[in-house]
């Protein structure tokens, strides 16, 4: 490396931390977003300690210190609101503090329980929970994060990837590179995943019993109905993600995925639990008929995974972007916490239309 490529690649770390600690981006970020809502998307949040840590896809996995630190700074930046107080102020109450934040979880891990809720209860912070109502229960998670575990704890290696993404009639190249990646290489494996996603349930289905005793592992990782009823009463909102986890574009049954989850997620929740009123769209998959009929289905808010702030002095019903981040967007070269790189990457966010 030349004397001039090493002093740019150690001057612009310098340089975001100069702007950070010298309070120009917080000075910029209080006049620029004072009147615009953050909702954050977390899916994952776990110790590395947890044996579960080593196979979670790390595009949705948060190390929970790494959780605990982005707690902090949402304090230090944020307004940190309820669902409570964002759908009052969207209903003529009382408007939003400035900068407003407000936290969301997709999914329905049982990590959420488990490592998030102490840290949001250490912080005094409450949250909205987005859970999938057939999910509900359920020991196994999804398919894509079955076969990422699968592959990195090395049960499903590249050459039985390969063959399945040539079954898929995925091309040479793509097998050739799911032969010579490593475990923690994913980014052969996402195509082959792509590919599953595109197939009709059936057959999908059908690909997946035949990987079924690489994929079990006999590990819970999703959210029990206990674990659902103790986050509600500890100031996290409930809301839905589907019934089925599909793209709500493509469901084959979009009342079910609609109506029917938040049917369900109210009988999970048992005693006199309202359905939610609230949904985030999985896959982020939406159009405007989808949003049209969630909110004919009973849901006020419909969130999507839009990159975007939306105008927090809105009312009625609306659609809300969501801004998501990986530990690495937000850790420097050795593995820190580093306030300077959220800062950049949540402040800069577009304000939606």
């Amino acid at each position: 490396m030349s004397a001039v490529a090493t002093l740019k690649a150690t001057a612009a770390p310098a340089v975001k931390r100069a702007l950070y600690y010298s309070g120009a981006l917080d000075a910029y970020h209080r006049a620029r977003n004072r009147d615009r809502l953050t909702v954050i998307m977390f899916h994952r949040v776990l110790s590395p300690a947890d044996p579960r840590w080593r196979t979670a896809d790390p595009e949705y996995s948060l190390d929970d210190g790494l959780f605990a630190a982005c707690l902090d700074f949402f304090k230090r930046h944020y307004h940190v609101v309820a669902l409570d107080d964002v759908l009052a102020a969207r209903a003529g109450g009382p408007r939003l503090p400035p900068r407003p934040l407000l936290i969301t979880f997709d999914d329905g891990w049982s990590d959420n329980e488990e490592y998030a809720l102490a840290h949001l209860r250490r912080a005094g912070l409450p949250s909205l929970l987005f859970v999938v109502a057939d999910a509900i229960g359920r020991a196994e998670p999804f398919f894509q994060e079955r076969l990422v575990g699968a592959w990195r704890a090395g049960r499903l290696d590249g050459a039985r990837a390969a063959a399945l993404w040539r079954a898929l009639g995925g091309d040479p190249a793509g097998a050739a590179a799911l032969i010579a990646a490593g475990r923690d290489d994913l980014a052969p494996l996402r195509p082959l995943i792509a590919a599953l996603e595109r197939l009709e349930p059936g057959p999908r289905q059908a690909h997946l019993d035949a990987l079924e005793p690489l994929l079990a592992d006999g590990v819970r990782y999703m959210i029990t109905p206990d674990q659902l009823r103790n986050l509600a009463g500890h100031f996290v909102a409930v809301g839905a993600h589907g019934k089925s986890h599909a793209p709500l574009t493509r469901a084959a049954d979009l009342d079910a995925e609609l109506s029917g989850a938040r049917t369900l997620i109210a009988e999970r929740l048992g005693g006199r639990a309202a359905p939610p009123v609230t949904m985030s769209c999985p896959h982020g998959a939406h159009d405007p008929a989808v949003v049209r009929r969630a909110h004919a289905a009973g849901y006020q808010l419909v969130f999507t995974s839009v990159p975007e702030l939306p105008a927090a002095t809105a009312a009625g019903p609306g659609v809300l972007g969501r801004v998501g981040f990986t530990g690495e967007t937000i850790t420097d070269a050795r593995g820190r916490f580093a306030p300077e790189l959220l800062a950049l990457h949540l402040f800069r966010k577009p304000h939606a239309a």
